[in-house]
């Protein structure tokens, strides 16, 4: 796998040769070329699903502690799961793991009889409105900007694992070596140092010289980098990239 270096290093070689380097002088400094990427990454996590990846993180319960400040990859919380049907991992709740349960209740206890496998979901449906009933699942809010996660519920005993359902960031390795992904990433970067050489060669429409001197392109340049950059977008609505598409609304 390669690294980030070498594959930023790369998109830097597709700007500078997509802009005629080595053909004509491209007035980019590495600096300009590490921002156009910054640019392109962070335009495209605002705008893709394919940014975020599901992911299962424990969280240790410490007693009487409601605020957890979570790490900055996390971008959403989604939900929070006990083991444990009670009102605290010290109380003699029901612990119950389904798949083991199912395998003994089918294939052991109910061999050769009907009705195995009712009885494992009657007992899973009972679990779970206990679990309603019961503090088996945890109301909490989450602060994207502060990563914070805050129980709406005081634990009196520590040491419980709960497992939080996140969506967290991909790492910039996987979404450059995407193949659904990197080649926006790229495009996206182009589109930018266009932008950026535009703004640059526009402070001055020629430059004096013999014969009249040497017109410079930088309208030209902003205009096709800001069009270059709405047919990008445009891209990511259409799902390009592989993200999941949206799904039906009711209402």
């Amino acid at each position: 796998m390669a690294d980030l270096t070498t594959l930023r290093k790369d998109i830097q070689d597709y700007i500078y040769l997509r802009l005629g380097g080595d053909m004509v002088d491209v007035e980019l400094d590495p600096a300009h070329y590490d921002m156009c990427i910054d640019k392109s990454l962070e335009r495209y996590r605002q705008r893709a699903q394919s940014s975020v990846e599901s992911s299962y993180v424990f969280l240790t319960i410490v007693a009487d502690q409601q605020e957890y400040v979570l790490p900055d990859e996390i971008q959403e919380v989604r939900q929070v799961f006990r083991r444990s049907v009670g009102s605290g991992s010290g109380d003699t709740g029901t612990q119950f793991e389904p798949f083991e349960a199912a395998f003994v209740n089918t294939y052991l206890l109910q061999a050769g009889r009907v009705g195995g496998q009712a009885t494992y979901e009657m007992y899973y449906q009972y679990q779970e409105m206990s679990a309603r009933l019961f503090g088996g699942f945890i109301n909490f809010e989450w602060n994207s900007v502060s990563k914070t996660l805050t129980l709406l519920r005081k634990f009196s005993d520590g040491g419980e694992d709960v497992v939080l359902w996140c969506y967290n960031k991909r790492p910039e390795t996987g979404l450059l070596q995407d193949t659904n992904v990197a080649p926006w990433i790229k495009d996206y970067s182009l589109a930018v140092a266009k932008f950026t050489l535009g703004e640059a060669r526009s402070k001055f429409s020629t430059i004096a010289g013999p014969q009249g001197g040497t017109s410079l392109n930088g309208d030209t340049l902003k205009a096709e980098a800001q069009a270059e950059m709405a047919a990008l977008e445009d891209d990511l609505k259409n799902y390009v990239d592989g993200s999941d598409p949206l799904s039906f609304l009711i209402g």
